[in-house]
């Protein structure tokens, strides 16, 4: 990658194809490259060589050589993770910090898939005498995966190593915001050891291509992350063709403190779940509701961090948050901002976009905390995707529950409590996938991650992780009984 020219990989070749653009450092503004982004031809192009690797039918038959190829691609992100942080940093605007958090979830989930291709089974049965029944999951065919610009490795990589670990083939597209990360991450698994030809093609894309992916025929299963805007216009557009859909979208975590709860390491941790890449992250915490009896306390000593928080590039090894994605973000979140107030909401710390010194040239922002006492206000009801926090004052556990369930979104939350009970109590009854006590972002492999109502369907970790991309198929035989032979003298 040393001309910075970012390509696809698609059946075992890097190539050219669509239309061409600039790659930018958003915390500067300046060209760090080009790309080449997927016109329709060259989606095709990407299912067409996943559709024949498919069909030749050794990797969807061959689960040890799914699960060593899964084991040598977590040795390789492994190897150029350090690689892979700095150009997060020069392409997505992350710190070294947030970049090796994204990266290290990696290999962890690509070894915990090559697990799960040796592990998975069906089951059998005899129903009736001489009867038996076979159950066994096959690989559906090739997958279609969309990962986003806000954590492109990661996303990606959760989507493909069930995809691969299952015995499907891929057909993969990244977003234009992140194309020179997207071609690191191909030339990536490019390398992997026994990794078949047009097992795997990835291309950089927009709505024409991704459109292609979504409604070929011959992908029979999407698996996207992104905002519930647009996975609802994936489903209506993967409709005629039945397929199958794993859709991780958008959220709006809340996080419950209550009056027991440890301010001093609530405050910190909700600081954290606010600027984690730069609050553009589905599970940023976002919405944060106080207990009366602690809430002045709360709001004080969360202000204090967030008004601390040093907002830099990712070359200052001191900056502890970098910019959004790009300016037209930053202006964006800032008129979100600034409606909330004219609606009423209260300016704890204001925050905004740098206007004066050497940052004002990237699309840096400020976090913000803004108090408010309605839950229908659109800073409440709606994804901000930028470091923006909500405060609500509750009083009982049932108005916690309450306020935590009033938006669309259920893909997770936060409930801080030095109580033994009460944390599960309240747990059980809000309506969300992933659910932390006196903690947030706790992700493991081994666990199912995923959103209730509008934040999506299916579950991208776990052990319901290969449901997506497998057919269930039921065989009956009957063999019959062995004749009874008759006794000797």
């Amino acid at each position: 990658m040393t001309d910075m020219i970012a390509r696809h990989w698609i059946d075992g070749s890097w190539i050219e194809g669509g239309m061409s653009g600039d790659s930018a450092d958003p915390a500067t503004g300046e060209t760090i490259g080009r790309y080449w982004e997927a016109d329709v031809a060259t989606a095709r192009r990407a299912v067409e060589a996943a559709s024949t690797a498919f069909h030749r039918r050794g990797w969807a038959a061959d689960r040890v050589l799914r699960a060593r190829v899964l084991n040598a691609m977590a040795d390789r992100f492994e190897a150029r993770g350090e690689e892979i942080v700095r150009l997060l940093g020069r392409e997505n605007g992350k710190v070294h910090a947030h970049g090796r958090f994204e990266t290290g979830i990696v290999p962890q989930t690509l070894r915990f898939n090559a697990a799960l291709a040796l592990t998975d089974h069906g089951r059998a049965a005899e129903i009736a005498l001489g009867g038996l029944s076979l159950l066994i999951r096959q690989p559906v065919g090739v997958a279609g995966i969309i990962a986003p610009w806000n954590s492109p490795v990661a996303l990606v990589i959760r989507s493909l190593a069930p995809a691969l670990a299952s015995g499907c083939t891929a057909a993969v597209m990244l977003p234009h915001q992140t194309a020179q990360v997207n071609t690191l991450v191909a030339e990536i698994i490019s390398q992997t050891p026994d990794l078949p030809r047009g097992v795997v093609n990835v291309f950089t894309g927009g709505q024409e291509a991704g459109d292609a992916l979504v409604t070929s025929p011959d992908v029979p299963v999407i698996s996207f992350t992104g905002s519930s805007q647009t996975g609802r216009t994936i489903s209506a557009n993967a409709a005629p063709h039945i397929k199958r859909l794993g859709l991780e979208l958008g959220g709006k975590t809340p996080i419950l403190v209550f009056d027991d709860a440890d301010v001093e390491a609530a405050a910190p941790k909700i600081v954290q779940a606010l600027t984690v890449f730069s609050g553009q992250f589905c599970m940023t915490g976002s919405r944060l509701l106080a207990q009366a009896g602690v809430a002045d306390r709360l709001r004080i000593a969360v202000a204090a961090g967030l008004e601390a928080v040093r907002v830099g590039p990712a070359s200052d090894p001191e900056a502890e948050m970098g910019p959004l994605i790009d300016r037209p973000n930053v202006e964006r979140v800032d008129k979100m901002v600034k409606a909330a107030i004219a609606e009423g909401a209260e300016p704890v710390v204001r925050g905004g976009p740098l206007t004066d010194g050497p940052l004002a040239r990237g699309a840096f922002y400020r976090p913000t905390l803004l108090e408010v006492s309605r839950s229908e206000m659109d800073i409440v009801q709606q994804e901000v995707f930028g470091p923006v926090l909500t405060l609500q004052r509750f009083e009982t556990e049932a108005q916690a529950i309450e306020l935590a369930n009033a938006t669309q979104y259920g893909l997770s939350a936060s409930i801080w409590s030095r109580d033994v009970d009460r944390p599960l109590r309240v747990a059980r009854e809000i309506e969300a996938g992933s659910i932390w006590i006196n903690d947030w972002a706790v992700l493991h492999d081994q666990f199912e991650e995923g959103g209730f109502k509008q934040s999506g369907q299916g579950r991208m970790r776990g052990l319901a992780v290969l449901d997506d991309f497998l057919e269930y198929k039921h065989i009956a035989l009957s063999p019959g009984l062995v004749e009874a032979r008759s006794a000797r003298v």
